[in-house]
């Protein structure tokens, strides 16, 4: 079983999922496929809006459902951090490789990746678009920070492949969770796709 998790290295519903992700697919023995994606383009292609042109209600609503959530899940968060937004590619180039590397064997944790970088631009107000962030949540993750230099055009094309996929699969926002032909959008939807693999939804 194969749970593709369209996401974006900025944000911050996927910051406040933590480790929720991995702990379910862990019970069901499902393989978690690591997407990162251009969200701006997603948006583009699928008739969102960036969160700088939404309305002023919108934004405002964005901003308390950032604070009652992370509160919920006992995640600390810069609701308006200093370095978002920033380039999201460096460093889910970095989330490619590190995919890479795992599936052909290699050492490291790809969710543990993944949550440093959304933790360093969400609660440590670090930029996830400058290398020695990058390198230094590659270690935390059990990478070699080599990584970071490693597969550049390769993850530039997986990049750009994920964010066609995504379109075909019917994803328009992130964190966002298929499995099959089921669909689940946004942290608060795991829930529901815990229910989904356990046969109950």
């Amino acid at each position: 079983m194969r749970i593709d998790y369209y996401l974006s290295t900025l944000s911050p519903f996927a910051y406040l999922a933590g480790d929720r992700l991995e702990r379910i697919a862990a019970r069901y023995g499902a393989r978690i496929a690591y997407k990162p994606l251009d969200i701006l383009a997603l948006f583009a292609r699928t008739g969102g809006t960036p969160p700088a042109e939404r309305a002023p209600a919108r934004q405002s609503y964005r901003l308390q459902e950032l604070r009652r959530q992370a509160k919920k899940r006992g995640l600390p968060i810069v609701l308006q951090p200093a370095h978002f937004p920033t380039n999201a590619a460096p460093a889910s180039y970095a989330v490619i490789a590190a995919q890479a590397s795992v599936d052909a064997g290699g050492p490291g944790d790809t969710g543990a990746l993944v949550r440093a970088i959304l933790a360093a631009c969400w609660a440590e107000e670090r930029d996830i678009a400058e290398d020695a962030v990058i390198r230094d949540c590659l270690a935390q993750a059990g990478f070699d920070p080599a990584l970071a230099d490693k597969g550049l055009l390769a993850g530039a094309e997986t990049y750009a492949r994920n964010l066609e996929e995504a379109v075909e699969a019917g994803v328009f926002g992130a964190p966002f969770y298929v499995v099959g032909e089921e669909r689940f959008w946004g942290q608060d939807r795991l829930e529901d796709l815990d229910l989904f693999l356990a046969g109950d939804l």
